[in-house]
């Protein structure tokens, strides 16, 4: 038989999303070198149309034409090597499609580079880790329309449904998908730092024990509050490890890896000129975590006098969930204000609303408030950031005494806390009509004679400030 689709790459995401279009009638035929995967995939498949081949030309020559090949493979070189494999076994027409976390731009040159042959290229981000893949994922696709529209209705069968409606969207052309997947995965990154200070401030400021904690998030998870990130949380905090006996949170060393995506996301924030202060400073955490011999020397000779807790627990406990909740819609904002320039300087043409829509389901950072924020791009689609949505801005508003108090008190107990005086920061900035760079102006003026522009008069000044 021919089947309509390959998956180069069957490990956890290539194997389960393999499984998951023969779940939706689909046939597909994989490929990996490692035979043990190989096997995997097969003995999983049962009954579907899904199989695997041992080598590449057996993998190839089964696929229907147009050939439809989907990688999932590590991003960067691998890519490459899987590609010049393809090319000597394509035809013009074939479709390949780089379903894994490339930079955008890496992305874009190996488009422009299959399109002098003949191939079409695709890059799509998928969010939703192991399950997401096997029940559902968000499908971030990106490239020439005319792909998409090969694929489209394959990609909305496996993707997630919120409410009948599958996440999973056209996004636009070139990188656009994968650009979408790492704002995603940036946004991510400041959504965890965020959930990890909240842990901080509770476990060491009120010393709350793991059985409490699992019942804060629990609790923050039935509310507003509510995120995949908030759910999967309140269940670590009960795992117990079958070693010890003891809580299996309490065992793990207290540095955090990274993949690179967040950094993309900040870096192309700063190229772009766009503030992106909360990812920023998960991306700056993550860093800090991993100098763990020098933060252990550190704490032996920094050592400084603070404040204990002593105060109402439960009154800071709600305190705590509203400035949660202030900075995971800052957070959100910063992420969609990126992709809204990044849309105009790359010509993507984002619709925000069905990028909003597709994060609602299957993705790691969905969230009940993620509907208010395609509410919020559905009634003005050139909504500049979310802080100027109505609902949005004064829910924030609501909330932002809390978090003055929260960051107040993690100041006070000497407790870091990053993201969410960033999150401060950035909220105070933003809706400050003046800022003090009139002074920074003046100083360029002075030491480099960059100039500067007035508030009375229009032009371009230079001073000779001595």
């Amino acid at each position: 038989m021919s089947y309509d689709i390959g998956v180069v790459g069957l490990g956890v995401m290539g194997r389960n999303l393999g499984v998951n279009i023969g779940d939706h009638g689909g046939s597909g035929r994989g490929y990996d070198k490692d035979l043990s995967k190989v096997q995997e995939i097969e003995t999983e498949a049962g009954s579907r149309a899904i199989n695997a081949a041992q080598s590449l030309e057996g993998f190839v020559s089964v696929l229907s034409t147009p050939r439809v090949i989907m990688l999932l493979v590590p991003a960067g070189q691998v890519v490459d090597n899987v590609i010049h494999e393809l090319i000597p076994q394509l035809e013009r027409g074939d479709l390949i499609i780089d379903a894994g976390n490339s930079h955008f731009k890496d992305t874009d040159l190996r488009a422009k580079s299959l399109a002098e042959k003949g191939v079409l290229y695709m890059g799509v981000g998928i969010s939703g880790g192991e399950e997401g893949a096997r029940h559902g994922p968000s499908l971030m696709p990106g490239g020439p329309k005319e792909a998409y529209e090969r694929v489209r209705s394959i990609f909305e069968a496996v993707a997630a449904q919120v409410e009948g409606v599958p996440c999973a969207a056209y996004l636009g052309p070139g990188s656009a998908g994968h650009y979408v997947k790492m704002v995603h995965n940036g946004i991510e990154y400041g959504l965890m730092q965020l959930i990890a200070e909240s842990y901080d401030l509770m476990k060491r400021g009120l010393r709350l024990s793991d059985e409490e904690l699992s019942v804060v998030y629990s609790i923050w998870n039935e509310a507003e509050l509510n995120a995949y990130l908030i759910e999967i949380t309140s269940h670590i905090f009960r795992k117990v490890d079958e070693r010890t006996g003891k809580r299996l949170v309490d065992l793990i060393l207290d540095e955090a890896e990274q993949k690179g995506t967040g950094m993309w996301t900040s870096q192309d924030a700063m190229d772009i000129q766009v503030p992106t202060p909360v990812i920023d400073a998960a991306v700056v955490a993550r860093n800090l975590s991993a100098l763990k011999s020098e933060r252990e020397a550190a704490s032996k000779n920094l050592k400084v006098r603070t404040s204990r807790f002593k105060g109402d627990r439960d009154a800071i406990l709600t305190q705590l969930k509203g400035a949660m909740y202030a900075s995971m819609v800052i957070t959100y904002a910063q992420g969609m204000a990126q992709l809204r320039t990044a849309s105009k300087v790359y010509e993507y043409s984002l619709n925000l609303e069905d990028v909003a829509r597709i994060w609602r389901g299957g993705c790691i950072i969905r969230a009940a408030l993620l509907e208010d924020i395609r509410a919020a791009f559905h009634a003005h689609p050139d909504l500049p950031n979310l802080l100027n949505d109505d609902h949005l801005s004064q829910a924030v508003i609501s909330k932002q005494k809390d978090l003055r108090t929260v960051v107040g008190l993690a100041v006070k107990l000497g407790l870091p806390i990053p993201c969410l005086m960033a999150s401060l920061a950035y909220f105070d900035g933003y809706r400050s009509a003046w800022l003090p760079a009139n002074l920074i102006q003046a100083q360029r003026d002075d030491f480099g004679a960059h100039t500067y522009e007035r508030v009375d008069t229009r032009g371009v000044f230079h001073t000779n400030w001595e």
